[in-house]
Parts: C-alpha cells; structure tokens; sequence
C-alpha cells in the first residue's frame, strides 16, 4: 500500500480537528497546529510548509540547529516543545518564537536574563505525576505561574502537558482536563496538549495548540 503523503496526512488532521471542535461546540480556528519535526529532515518541513502549516516545534535545540539553514527562508513560527536545559538558553532564543516547556523558575529566569524580546512561553505541568516527565507538579503551578509572570522578559501565554501513554485516549482525558481547569483559574490563554494518539481528546477538552509529529509526517525513520 503506497504511504500517504504529508498534504495527505495533513488533510486528514484538519478533518479529524473540525469535528473534535465540532464535538466540543468550538471553532476549528481556535486550534493551533505544531508539526513536530523531531527526527524528521528538513525537506519534510518543506512539504509541510507547502501544504499550509505555518506552525514548526522542535524538541532539540541541536536538531533545530542543524535544520534551520535550510528552513531560514520559511515565514514561520518556531516552537520549543521539548526539555531545554540551561545552558542551550542562548541557541534556543536565535531558533525559537516560543517556549512551551518552561519546566522550572531557575530556567525561566534564564530565559528572562538572555532574551532580548519580550518572549511568549508555556508553563510546563506535569499533571499525571510521571517520575519520567519533566514540569512542575499541578499543585506548584499556580505559584511558579505567577512568578515567573513577573521576571521582566517572559509572557506566560498558558500553559503544556505531556500525557501519559495510553491505549485509550479516553484514559488520559482527566489529565486534560485538570490542565484546562488550573489554566482557567490562572487566565491564562493557551493550552499546549494532545499529541498525535490523543490530540481530538486534548481538543473537546479545551487544547488550543496540539502538538503533532507522527500524524502529519508518518512513522519516524530509525536506524538503519
């Protein structure tokens, strides 16, 4: 059977959102694309671009890097979706419009030292408690929120979950849901969850960036 094309696979996100938006009583224009091109080679984002998305994550600084000479002519937005550690701060301010995984108050400070913008970032919550997950846990998020809302160069847009790998993306919802809550009470805006198995369930809870590799780019390539 001939794989399907990245316009094809993006064709088929968008309809898969419109009726998850459909479901929950929203507009599909109030859900945001990221395709996540971890593992995948620039000519990949290319294709993407071609068909329409504007909206570009990285979970490495060094593979942004290494892409990003062939990508510079792109008019896009560049997302940070993955741990950043502090000292690739300065790289990652050149590489990326916006921060999703700010997971601690001495990174964000980092940021907020080095920026030289006023830079758009997402708090990272790490909702299911997972050993594995970086973020700060539900009950600190409020505090770190608000905290870091107060260094002079960071705007707190919302904030971004990692959910728990699950057969079911019904099991995971609870956890969607908590982060709409606690997004809610701090009125914060965005909210970055739903990945490419459970991203029509982070929808109907409230997601307003999803952040999607496989669903539009297929299968990663492995090792030879």
């Amino acid at each position: 059977m001939r794989a399907l094309t990245v316009e094809a696979r993006i064709h088929d996100v968008m309809q898969r959102i419109e009726t998850a938006c459909h479901r929950a009583g929203r507009s599909p224009d109030e859900v945001t694309v990221i395709a996540v091109a971890k593992g995948f080679p620039a000519e990949a984002v290319l294709e993407a671009y071609a068909a329409g998305l504007r909206h570009f994550g990285e979970n490495r600084v060094q593979e942004a890097a290494a892409k990003r000479p062939r990508l510079a002519h792109l008019d896009v937005t560049w997302h940070m979706v993955g741990h950043l550690q502090t000292n690739k701060v300065s790289r990652a301010l050149e590489l990326f419009d916006v921060v999703h995984s700010v997971d601690s108050l001495r990174l964000a400070q980092e940021l907020s030292r080095r920026s030289r913008r006023r830079l758009p970032v997402l708090v990272e919550v790490n909702v299911a408690g997972e050993a594995t997950k970086f973020g700060f846990p539900p009950e600190e998020a409020a505090a770190a929120a608000e905290a870091i809302a107060r260094l002079p160069n960071l705007d707190v847009i919302g904030l971004m979950t990692v959910a728990p790998l699950a057969d079911d993306p019904e099991e995971v919802r609870p956890v969607f849901r908590r982060l709409r809550d606690l997004a809610r009470s701090l009125g914060v805006p965005h909210l970055s969850m739903g990945m490419s198995d459970d991203f029509e369930v982070a929808i109907e809870e409230g997601a307003t960036m999803v952040r999607l590799g496989r669903a539009i780019f297929g299968p990663r390539p492995g090792p030879a």
